[in-house]
Formats: structure tokens, sequence, C-alpha cells
């Protein structure tokens, strides 16, 4: 039976989907065409607001219409997928992202002008069908996940900390040496009780796991969450909130390398294709604990000898990233993090995370860390 909390959100998103679609409905019977306006999602259409130190849309909106012959089917299926989630939510499912894939993939049978016998497919790949689940959250203006869609589980948090998922009380202090498994729904999840300084955003699932035997968490008096890699949407929520409503400051801990500094980015600022988004999914006040160039470089936390034993020789496709991540106007906005990636640019090196280990496996979690947060020695 599902929680007093999924029925609530179910029924705002069923309500949600009544109000927003009633529209089309009423041009229909009324003999208009019917169409949709949709915010457009193409980078062109995003800025980055430096007052909220976010990416956001821009104002430009795309029309997709019934009788146009160039929207004709990306108005039928935006439909189609909004009608397969909307049958979910009134039937008490929770789909996911592939489910929905798989219910709406069929092929339409029809005759051309010149009686043709033709077939068309609504779509081949679970790239289009996931792009228009993401065409009708913005339109409705809600998240997949208040649509109660469920995705992959990616990141892991653990701490002295009490939360209500369902019907059930969860405390992340007592999971022995697993973690509680961030659900896919984050906004459905109540902090009841958490007793903690800051949250530490760990890229490397590895180091999260090494930080969690030692009780880091404990000890420092902190939320530890592993992003596996680029954070899911969940995982983002997570943080959000956890910053936003409890006050938490936000550390992010990440690979010396243009690819985990783009890590923190996307926590930070957000992304170009969830730029609508931002405001419930980026965390603006998040702060970059390292690993940075300057670490390696300047400021001897490793030495010359240590430091030639660890070094990484940058690839091509590092070095085309960083000069990317230079043009983004995030970064371009904070001399810091251009002084990084000129940086890495003159050296041409990376490191992990676990490179530190060069030091000792206790470096990490009793020197570096705890001098970086209480030295605040960190990059905005």
């Amino acid at each position: 039976m599902a929680s007093q909390v999924d029925l609530m959100a179910r029924k705002r998103a069923i309500n949600t989907f009544f109000e927003k679609f009633k529209v089309l409905i009423d041009k229909i019977r009324k003999g208009e065409e019917p169409a949709l306006e949709i915010l457009s999602r193409t980078k062109a259409n995003v800025v980055y607001d430096s007052d909220k130190k976010m990416l956001m849309p821009g104002e430009r909106t795309i029309l997709r219409k019934f009788l146009d012959k160039g929207e004709a089917k990306k108005f039928t299926n935006t439909l189609l997928m909004a009608s397969l989630i909307y049958e979910a939510l009134l039937n008490d499912e929770y789909p996911t992202i592939r489910d929905l894939y798989y219910r709406g993939k069929h092929t339409i049978i029809y005759r051309d002008l010149r009686g043709r016998k033709r077939e068309e497919n609504t779509w081949d790949e679970q790239k289009e069908s996931d792009a228009l689940i993401v065409d009708v959250e913005v339109y409705t203006g809600m998240l997949r996940e208040e649509m109660l869609i469920l995705s992959k589980e990616k990141g892991k948090v653990v701490g002295d900390m009490r939360i209500r998922s369902g019907d059930d009380v969860i405390d992340l202090s007592k999971m022995g040496h697993g973690a509680y498994a961030i659900e896919p729904t984050p906004d459905l999840i109540d902090f009841i009780d958490v007793n903690a300084e800051y949250v530490l955003v760990i890229e490397k699932d590895a180091v999260f796991q090494q930080l969690h035997r030692i009780k880091f968490w404990q000890r420092n008096n902190c939320i530890l969450i592993s992003t596996s890699g680029q954070p899911d949407r969940a995982t983002r929520r997570f943080i959000r909130r956890l910053n936003e409503e409890l006050g938490l400051p936000v550390y992010v801990l990440t690979d010396a390398d243009p690819y985990g500094w783009y890590i923190f980015s996307v926590i930070r600022s957000g992304s170009i294709n969830l730029s609508f988004e931002s405001e419930r999914l980026a965390t603006p006040n998040a702060k970059f604990l390292g690993v940075s160039m300057s670490d390696v470089f300047e400021k001897n936390w490793l030495s010359p000898k240590e430091r030639k034993n660890v070094i990484i020789v940058a690839k091509d496709r590092d070095i085309k990233r960083a000069y990317e991540m230079m043009k983004y106007e995030w970064f371009k906005n904070s001399p810091k993090w251009m002084h990084e990636l000129k940086l890495f640019l003159k050296e041409k090196k990376k490191l992990e995370i676990e490179a530190l280990a060069v030091k000792g496996l206790k470096f990490l979690a009793e020197v570096y860390l705890p001098q970086k947060i209480q030295t605040k020695d960190w990059i905005e």
C-alpha cells in the first residue's frame, strides 16, 4: 500500500497534468489548432545568472503545432509521453524511464497522399523518449521525480541523521559498512533529525567507502555523500535540500582534472541540459575543496618526489575539456578557477584523489580534508 506522502504527491501531479493539458482540450473543442509552447532547451537559450550563481533558461520558446508538417510528429509524441505518464499516475504505478520507452514504442502504419503504405516509429532509441519526458517536465513545471517516475539509484549517503521514506524511519548512522541509496524521489524524504556541521560530497565511490569505514562522518560530525561520478538528478536534489532546508555547508571533493571540476560545476551551478531546473537541483553555495592544481603544484601538499610518482599526463580530451570550460561564463567570472585551468594547461598533468595516499592512507582523512575546511582553503 502506498504511503500517505506518495498519495499526496500523486494527487498533486494528477491535478497539475489536468490543469496544464486542459488548455489543449479546450482548443480542440473550439475547433482551434492545438499547439504546445515549450521552453527551448538549446545551449543558445541558456544564460548564467551571476547573482544566483546558476545556469538559467532564457526566454526563447518553441511552438509545436499539430498541423505543422515539421512539428506534427514531435507534437503527437509529446502528447503520447504525457498520456503514458498520466495513465501511470491514475493507475498508482511507478514507471521507470525505461518502462515509458517501451510502453510508447510502436509502429504507426498509414498511407501517404499517393495511397502508398508507409510505416513510422514513434521513437527508436531511449534518448528520444527521455527527451520527451524532459519536454513534459518543462511544459508542466514538474520534475519527473514529482511525477513518480523512477530511475536507477546512484548516489549514496551516510551520517548521523534520521529520515522518513514512505512509512519507514531510517537511521543513516546505522548502515553497517553500507550506505543509504538516495531514492529517485528525494522530495518525498522527510528530514527528521540531522546532527551534522557540513556535507562532504565525494566524486569517487571508493574514496567514499574508505572514509565511511573509518567513520570520518562520525569523527568530523558531517554527512558523507558519494556521487559515483557525474551526479544524478536525485543526488543533486538531495544535496540542494540539505543546504537549503538545513543550512548545512556543502564541500565537494573530486579528482584534479577537468572532468572532476565539471562535476563540481554541475553541483554548484547546474547543467546546460537541465538549466530549467537549476533552482531545484543546483547548490550555488557549494564550495570546491579539492583536489586542485594549486594543491599539487603551488601549495606543497605533495613534495616534488611524491608528485613525480603519482602525477598522470593529461590526455588530449582532458586538454580539450579544459579549453571548453574556460569559455563558460561561470568559470570565466572566477579568477581562482581561471588560475586553476591555466595552471592545468601549463602543466598538462592531472591527479586522482587516491594519489594522496602516497603520504599515507590516513593523510586524506586526518590532514588534508580537516585542514582545508579549517583554513577555508576552497574555491567557490
